[in-house]
């Protein structure tokens, strides 16, 4: 889950460099390095901690058009100047910046390396001296080539030869990597969002790739040396999409950017009131016997929800699965499944590897992603944008909401019935923005009362139970307070025993069916000495509820719920002086298993 940019031209690589790094910090920020070319030889300048820390350290001296750059979520190793990025080989002529994991890197420091020093417990430094292992036999391409062939896992790579300092090698298997082009020289990174403003066509690197990149070309080859034509695309960058504005945080940005979010979801998916869906999408999940959900952290907790919407409006069995598992186990199969993939990033590398499983097997293939232009949409036989543009902040806001709106339509479209979900959704749009407006001073009192809990407890039924699911994440990531959701039915078969004085347990209550006996399930906790907190709808709620939440539709409550629970969450960790858009030990896309 690291972050990585490399720059060729006649620019300033290191400004160009250090300022991708900033926009990829979401990516991991336990420590960082760059590369820089100083005349023919290259300069090192990494340590643990941020990209400021970073820039800090970094000499301005000298004018340097070639480098690479890294910003690292910690896999192999400890938090240190030794593991930081980049890593240099025993004889100083190769540096490499790794993103990813090779899980057969002991083996190759026994059969090949034994000779060689390390100097860090990473895995990425067994690369760089296994290509300068190779490259006492053959060209430095060729090298890499064969270096590529002994790994075992996923690898972006940049590699600069300091015996031929103008040229950027580039390698990919798995985790992204992406190359962008303009007039003055060449961009590779992890992410689009870290290219300059100058940059106006683009190439996505695909599995098992060699990039060899000069000033002005840049030649593509495959595992075997055979040369492959890049397929350019053109490229718009949306700055503000990626700027905080006069925002504090990205994570507040993005929690009010909701409603034009749901908006722009309507605009894209609706004729009138009719749900427009490509007709044999919509054919292949009717010609399905079972919908599978498959996806991780938020993006699963929204899956619930389209599991909820397929089988109540649509008649189809759906699941939901957690990728990681999918990875190592098989579900019994029926006749004619399907499958959707949901991921923000369109990059989580658990949910590619199922997806790959499937596919190979034949099945059909739905991606409901953040980036249309990403590994899992590449991979996919439909692909649904969330329209929710570049979400930066680590806890992840909009693409929950997006992603259950999106959801929604698909829904209705497979069912071909009549409803009133346009209006039901722009009737969302409006009340998240009332939420935001009028009811943050009751969140933020709230989040005073909870901020130096020890534990926390959401407590639902139903879909109100999966809301809490995904209140539970945002909070405990950013609060880092041990927070859980539970079944409000489940508290008394055994979770009721962590119930301590003054414990919050905070109830979601939005339908009617499950409102008494909710309010029932807290009363009992209270008994046992927790502070009880009701986050209710406006048609349920009782004069001394907490949070009183304006109507919706009954199955879209968790879009409305969940943004009180956001708002709460950030003045939790705001309160707390807590790193809101990079939480500890967490990165933004999860390419590693």
């Amino acid at each position: 889950m690291c972050g990585i940019v490399g720059y060729i031209g006649v620019k300033d690589a290191r400004s160009i460099i250090l300022e991708g790094l900033k926009a990829l910090e979401y990516r991991g920020y336990d420590s960082s390095g760059l590369a820089l070319l100083d005349k023919n030889e290259f300069k090192i300048y990494k340590d643990k901690g941020r990209i400021a820390h970073l820039c800090e350290i970094t000499d301005y001296s000298f004018e340097t058009h070639v480098g690479i750059g890294h910003t690292r979520w910690a896999t192999h190793g400890m938090v240190n100047y030794d593991n930081s990025h980049p890593h240099i080989s025993n004889n100083k002529r190769f540096i490499l910046v790794h993103n990813g994991i090779i899980e057969n890197y002991r083996k190759l420091k026994i059969d090949y390396l034994s000779d060689y020093n390390f100097y860090s417990e990473t895995d990425s430094e067994v690369i760089v001296n296994l290509i300068e292992f190779y490259s006492k036999k053959m060209c430095t391409d060729s090298a890499i080539r064969k270096a590529m062939s002994k790994l075992e896992g996923s690898y972006a790579l940049l590699i600069v030869d300091n015996e031929n300092p103008d040229v950027i090698y580039c390698v990919k298997n798995k985790t992204p990597l992406i190359l962008g082009m303009s007039n003055d020289g060449v961009t590779i990174a992890s992410d689009i969002i870290a290219f300059p403003k100058d940059v106006n066509k683009y190439f996505i690197f695909e599995d098992q790739r060699i990039a060899i990149i000069k000033q002005n070309d840049v030649k593509i080859m495959d595992l075997m040396g055979f040369e492959i034509k890049p397929e350019f695309k053109d490229l718009k960058l949306d700055e503000y999409n990626i700027s905080k504005g006069n925002y504090d945080h990205y994570m507040l940005k993005e929690i009010e950017e909701q409603p034009d979010v749901i908006r722009r979801i309507i605009t894209k998916y609706f004729d009138d009131d009719n749900a427009v869906i490509d007709y044999k999408l919509i054919d292949a999940i009717n010609n399905s016997d079972k919908i599978n959900f498959v996806a991780c952290g938020t993006s699963l907790y929204a899956s619930f929800m389209g599991k909820y919407f397929f089988e109540k409006l649509c008649g189809i069995p759906t699941e939901c699965f957690v990728a990681s598992e999918l990875v190592y186990s098989n579900p019994l199969m029926t006749k004619k499944p399907i499958f959707i993939f949901v991921s923000q990033s369109g990059e989580t590398l658990d949910c590619i590897t199922v997806m790959k499983k499937y596919k190979q097997q034949g099945f059909k293939i739905i991606s409901i992603t953040n980036s249309v232009e990403s590994t899992m949409a590449h991979y996919s036989d439909f692909v649904l944008d969330i329209c929710a543009n570049t979400e930066i902040s680590v806890a992840s806001t909009k693409s929950y909401t997006a992603s259950i709106a999106v959801m929604s339509i698909l829904a209705k479209a497979v069912s071909n019935k009549k409803t009133n979900l346009k209006n039901n959704l722009n009737r969302v749009s409006q009340v998240i923005e009332d939420i935001i407006v009028d009811l943050k001073p009751l969140v933020k009192d709230m989040a005073k009362k909870i901020q130096n809990s020890k534990a926390i407890f959401y407590i639902g039924r139903g879909i109100d139970y999966w809301a809490g699911d995904e209140a539970a994440l945002k909070l405990k990531e950013i609060s880092y307070i041990n927070t859980d959701s539970y079944s409000s039915g489940e508290l008394k078969h055994g979770t009721i025993a962590l119930i301590e004085d003054g414990t919050p347990v905070i109830a979601i209550i939005t339908q009617e069916g499950t409102n008494s006996i909710i309010r029932s399930n807290l009363a009992e906790a209270e008994a046992r000495g927790a502070k009880g907190y009701v986050i209710s709808l406006e048609s349920l709620a009782y004069s001394k509820d907490d949070i009183i939440i304006p109507n919706v539709a009954h199955y879209l409550t968790p879009m409305v719920s969940v943004v009180v629970c956001q708002m709460l969450a950030y003045y939790v960790a705001l309160y707390k002086n807590n790193d809101i858009d990079k939480p500890k030990n967490l990165a933004k896309s999860v390419t590693v298993e």
